[in-house]
């Protein structure tokens, strides 16, 4: 868009270099070119500003293939203006002299022309051709005939467009039609799969299998070994056992030799202490036999004199007892009982103890 200012009646107009300006006063053209600057008159002029620069048109469109399934397709085209004096006369590039802005819809316009252009020749293309070929090569196929249906339009070059170049970026299949056409080759990568881990797993077993007999090997292997030595072992424990054998047959009998020697001589000691032994019970048992015989004659007249003395005082203390009244006899007895009674520190006599013992008073003073 040009950069227009005002300054007292006139209008400045500046330019991009990209963009060309043509600057009419009622026929005449006083200015034509790209990235011009000049002063003009709002109410005389005619200008119009064509870009010049390369613009890309995005499109995505759906088609249908030879056997009737709708396609999805991206493509992108690049063009630009080649003759701006022709696209200037054959669309409305006129600029608005006070504000800069198109007063229509040029590249609309032109964005119209090559979409309904190329798409015109693209789905002529992909009707001819099958969904599986389109998918496969349908991408080069509708470039070359869109390219070449473009260069061979006879209104672009009249409307002064060049098409610089044709990119179709995908074909895509509806969904449903995708994932059907997905399954085969997924089925197959999934067999690949399947049969490669068949296989690795094979070669796993089979590694397995020569490992487990190298271990079965070993083991057999260390299995006779082990009963070699084993045997040896035996051979060797047998002859331990009886140089063991013999040595202990040698030990035995002189540990015999020597315990019978001892056996004699403690037998012989054995006799010479019981001997003795026996002489000195027999001195100790006829001097203890006259100690007792002695000890027992002194206790006996000992105890016969006790006895008498205890006799003696028993008949007395009856003959005494025997010749006093009752009522010394009843004085000693309650002496006794007092010598024998336990500490009182205090007596309490109840009411009817007392009344007994008054009753009983006054009876005797009766």
């Amino acid at each position: 868009m040009a950069d227009i200012t005002r300054r007292l009646g006139w209008r400045h107009l500046r330019g991009a270099p990209t963009a060309h300006v043509r600057h009419h006063r009622g026929e005449k053209l006083l200015h034509d070119g790209p990235g011009l600057s000049f002063w003009f008159r709002a109410l005389t002029a005619a200008i119009s500003e064509v870009p010049v620069d390369d613009r890309e048109l995005a499109m995505t469109f759906h088609a249908r293939t030879a056997d009737f399934q709708d396609v999805a397709v991206q493509a992108t085209v690049t063009y630009r203006v080649g003759d701006p004096a022709v696209a200037a006369a054959r669309l409305d590039f006129s600029i608005d002299p006070d504000t800069g802005v198109w007063r229509g819809t040029p590249l609309e316009q032109l964005g119209t022309l090559l979409t309904e252009t190329a798409q015109q020749h693209a789905l002529d293309a992909l009707a001819r051709t099958p969904l599986a070929e389109a998918l496969v090569d349908g991408v080069a196929v509708v470039r070359e005939r869109v390219a070449a249906g473009l260069a061979a339009e006879p209104r672009l070059p009249a409307t002064g467009i060049e098409v610089v170049a044709v990119r179709v970026m995908a074909l895509r299949p509806e969904p449903e039609v995708e994932r059907a056409l997905r399954t085969p080759a997924r089925e197959q990568i999934q067999q690949e799969a399947d049969r490669a881990t068949y296989e690795r797993r094979a070669v796993a077993v089979e590694r397995e299998r020569a490992i487990a007999e190298n271990e079965l090997a070993s083991q057999i292997e260390l299995a006779r070994r082990e009963e070699q030595l084993v045997e040896q072992r035996g051979t060797n424990a047998r002859r331990e056992a009886e140089e063991h054998a013999a040595a202990d047959a040698v030990r035995a009998e002189a540990e015999a030799t020597r315990t019978v020697k001892l056996a004699d001589a403690e037998a012989a000691r054995t006799v010479r202490l019981a001997e003795a032994e026996a002489t000195r019970s027999v001195k100790l048992g006829e001097a203890e036999a006259a100690r007792s015989v002695t000890l027992a004659r002194a206790e006996a007249a000992g105890a016969r004199e006790v006895g008498e003395a205890r006799a003696a005082a028993q008949a007395a203390w009856l003959r005494v007892h025997g010749e006093a009244d009752v009522a010394t006899l009843h004085a000693l007895t309650g002496a006794r009982l007092a010598e024998n009674l336990p500490r009182i520190d205090s007596v309490t006599v109840s009411p009817d103890v007392l009344t007994g013992l008054l009753a009983r008073l006054g009876g005797e003073r009766e």
